[in-house]
């Protein structure tokens, strides 16, 4: 039986007066990948107070989320939707470019995907 590599990996930097969230997210994400990471995105942000974060989010290596990890999600995204400033999606075009058309509906930052990561780059910057 061969195990496959899922997950979320997260990295938070200050540029500047901006601050960037950074995502990578690797196969089908499951419910179990966000109880693991949603604390640590959860305590990344919420000691940012004065600032908007801007993201930068890698599914060059998705595959896609479990139904319930869809969910969490979600609710990651509208617990902190009002910190988020930019959105930069890029990677696997199939399944991210509808993620960006339904995350615009739910959040009140700007999201964006991206063909190409240098772009996405500067137009988060």
């Amino acid at each position: 039986m061969t195990e496959q590599r899922h997950g979320l990996t997260i990295g938070v930097e200050n540029n500047d007066d901006e601050i960037f969230l950074s995502l990578k997210a690797i196969g089908k994400l499951t419910h179990e990948d966000y109880e693991q990471i949603s604390p640590v995105i959860d305590s990344a942000l919420d000691a940012i107070t004065d600032e908007e974060v801007n993201v930068f989010f890698d599914g060059t290596e998705l595959e896609g989320w479990e139904l319930r990890a869809a969910w969490d999600d979600f609710k990651l995204g509208m617990k902190h939707n009002k910190q988020f400033n930019k959105i930069a999606i890029y990677g696997n075009k199939k399944i991210l470019e509808k993620a960006t058309t339904v995350g615009n509906w739910f959040t009140s930052g700007e999201i964006q995907y991206f063909e190409n990561p240098k772009k996405a780059m500067d137009w988060l910057h």
